[in-house]
């Protein structure tokens, strides 16, 4: 008010004052107290301008009055804006717009700054934690979400965030204790039942979590997270028509939110309906241009609906923007190699393994390329053969004997003829296998690389073993090795998992190659990649399997799950399911042998009796296979073991079982028993089939974990 008084310095006349009024009233958006206006209203109470008349010309301008009116304007603006988006609120509202663009380091940048003007801003402190935690810097997140709580004791959102928190870093009893504390207060708190079901599904009860999200729908019908997690909770339990329902509710009730639209895409390309999930897809890129995830799972969609070219331009687009994407390199390549253009393939894996040698998938399907499409003398393949030989080493130094026998044998199927089948006979002479060794020694010399020091080694242990139980009974190991099992190995060519396309044909690649070294299965050299479940059981019962697996793979950044259902090769009928969960650096590695060690403990042990001397009976296992003394084999009519109609197991009658093997003298691949008839009559024949079958108790338990994947979907769900 004081403000338009003073315009009667101006003019006496209303008129004029009007006018001025109107032109004068641009300055009112630069003062935004009394204070400022009564600064100007000072200025213009200065005598010279009080004799100034509006609309009438001064025979001399200066303007030195005006510059500096508009200077001092100029200078209050600026610095009101300048104090404006340097305080802590300003810092604060900052970090919440990045968190809503998922720019998470610009967003710390901002909550850092806003904590170091406020170190008692609870909430900027809570963010903070909330943007480590979607890093997946999970201890970092602890210590900044226990600050937050300390200045926020009864904030029960950021309790909820610590609970989150220790679920992801494991400690899951910490966890259920602040859930139960806030559920006790607040039963119904929706974040407190996410991390319930959070903590269900760590626990791998993801029924009780089904069940848990399920009531909290009933509340929340319209609840977009409740939805989504639902839908992929349900989604893991196989049931894959109750998944869609619940993702189309979420879709119906939040049609212009892309994340539903993202996790639509998934859920039907998880169900195989790849043309819906890349409608989806399109249209969450749509409502967020540029979303990395999004773009991926579309690049994978491409890939999965034959679009290869397509899945490989999206890949270039991703690898331009990050080179350090593996995920796009792995996906080229394996677009460039169902192209045809196996030699493009074979430069862009290696260009891959360049930057990240120790990416497993990659350098999986990189060596089963060479391995087909290229001839033993390749100079690519000595190059990777020598890696496998280089790592093979550096686990010998330490002693880890398993892990180094893996990578000789990976290295040796790369390069058949390398000297370094030496180092890996010394492996086997360590493990208490003369024989195998002496017999690798022998190739060596075979394909001439034998010198004196090799030459002395074999006729010194080929002296050793002169009194061998194989010499004395003068048969040759080699040649009477047999494996009795005959086990197919397949993956459905729609199953991928969340990060890598195929990755259950990898990793039922690997498995089947590890395989090729078990004395009791013999993996059958069938297509692994099969579009249905049918496909796949016609081709195994026609082969003539006793049985066969069908491999998947759920996964996420540092851990891996595979499950080996196991199905019985006459009929079809379920025989068994197998999971193993893995960490580190070697999961597909390691989780594909924890997959071959259970389906090995798993078949009963088998052979065959090879020679019969009156009382005293020669077979084909030995050590090597696990036989120890005093184990007592049933001994069956040739030809009469029969695969149980559905799990695993083998039939006979009694009177098939002809009488017992009871193992007195045991080699390295053979072993020799006394014989005991089943009933008056003798009627054991040498080529009966020996078995050993395991008591129910002792086969192995299958290692049963929480679903990697699931658990990284229901964590990035915001």
């Amino acid at each position: 008010m004081n403000f338009y008084r003073n315009l009667d310095y101006f003019s006496p006349r209303r008129q004029e004052r009007k006018v001025f009024v109107r032109n004068t009233s641009v300055f009112h958006k630069y003062f935004h107290n009394l204070k400022d206006i009564n600064y100007i209203n000072l200025f213009f109470s200065w005598r010279p301008l009080r004799t100034w008349r509006l609309g009438e010309r001064k025979k001399k301008k200066n303007p030195l009055k005006t510059i500096i009116l508009f200077c001092l304007i100029l200078f209050n603006t600026v610095n009101l804006a300048a104090q404006t988006q340097n305080t802590a609120p300003a810092f604060f509202e900052r970090g919440r717009n990045n968190m809503a663009n998922e720019d998470w380091y610009s967003a710390i940048e901002s909550f850092l700054e806003c904590i170091r003007l406020n170190p008692a801003h609870a909430e900027a402190t809570a963010a903070l934690a909330e943007c480590y935690y979607e890093l997946a810097e999970f201890d970092e997140a602890l210590n900044w979400v226990r600050r937050a709580r300390q200045l926020a004791r009864n904030n029960m959102s950021i309790a909820n965030l610590e609970a989150f928190i220790l679920i992801a870093l494991g400690h899951l009893d910490a966890a259920s204790a602040i859930v139960s504390d806030i559920l006790a207060r607040e039963p119904y708190n929706r974040e407190a039942l996410f991390a319930a079901g959070e903590l269900d599904i760590a626990r791998n009860r993801p029924s009780e979590a089904m069940l848990r999200y399920r009531d909290a729908v009933r509340r929340f019908p319209d609840d977009r997270r409740l939805l989504i997690s639902l839908a992929l909770v349900t989604l893991s339990l196989g049931d894959g028509e109750t998944a869609a329902h619940y993702i189309n509710n979420a879709l119906r009730y939040h049609s212009d939110d892309y994340r539903a639209y993202y996790y639509a895409a998934y859920i039907y390309s998880q169900n195989g309906r790849i043309t819906d999930a890349i409608r989806f897809a399109q249209r969450a890129l749509h409502l967020r241009p540029g979303h990395r995830q999004t773009q991926f799972l579309m690049a994978n969609l491409r890939y999965r609906n034959g679009e290869f070219e397509e899945a490989a331009r999206l890949c270039d687009i991703a690898i331009a923007h990050n080179r350090n994407d593996m995920s796009a390199w792995y996906l080229k390549g394996l677009s460039l190699i169902r192209m045809g253009r196996t030699n493009d393939a074979i430069t862009t894996l290696s260009n891959a393994l360049a930057i990240n040698e120790d990416y497993e998938f990659i350098r999986a399907i990189l060596e089963e390329t060479l391995i087909s499409t290229t001839n033993l003398e390749d100079s690519r393949r000595i190059r990777w053969a020598n890696w496998h030989f280089t790592r093979a080493r550096s686990f010998r130094q330490r002693n880890l004997i398993e892990q180094a026998i893996f990578q000789y044998r990976r290295g040796l199927r790369l390069n058949p003829f390398a000297t370094d089948r030496r180092e890996y006979a010394e492996l086997l002479r360590l493990q208490g296998f003369p024989a195998r060794y002496l017999e690798e020694l022998r190739f060596l010399q075979d394909i001439g690389f034998a010198d004196r020091s090799l030459s002395d080694a074999v006729e010194t242990f080929n002296s050793l073993l002169s009194n061998a139980l194989f010499r004395q009974w003068q048969v040759d190991p080699i040649e009477i090795t047999e494996r009795h099992w005959n086990v197919a190995v397949f993956a459905l060519a729609g199953q991928s998992s969340f990060i890598h396309a195929d990755a259950g044909t990898v990793a039922a690649g690997i498995v089947r190659e590890l395989l090729i070294h078990d004395r009791n299965i013999r993996p059958m050299n069938l297509e692994i990649r099969q579009t249905t479940f049918s496909q796949g059981f016609r081709l195994a019962r026609e082969a003539g399997a006793d049985y066969f697996v069908l491999v998947s793979v759920t996964e996420n950044e540092r851990d891996i799950a595979i499950k080996a259902e196991m199905f019985v090769g006459r009929t079809g009928s379920p025989a068994g399911v197998l999971h193993t969960h893995r960490t580190g650096t070697d999961r597909l590695r390691d989780a594909s042998r924890g997959i071959v060690n259970q389906l090995s403990d798993s078949m009963p042990l088998r052979g065959r009796l090879l020679i019969r001397r009156q009382g005293q009976a020669l077979i084909n296992k030995g050590r090597a296979d696990g036989i120890q003394q005093d184990t007592v084999f049933d001994i069956v009519k040739r030809g009469r073991l029969q695969t149980a109609n559905e799990g695993i197991a083998v039939v006979y009658s009694n009177d098939e079982l002809v009488g017992k093997l009871t193992i007195t003298n045991v080699d390295e691949e053979i072993a020799i028993g006394t014989l005991s008839r089943n009933g008056f009559f003798d009627r054991i024949e040498q080529g009966d089939e020996v078995i050993f079958q395991l008591e129910r108790t002792q086969r192995h338990i299958p290692e049963n974990a929480a679903n990697p994947e699931l658990r990284t979907l229901l964590r990035t769900l915001r």
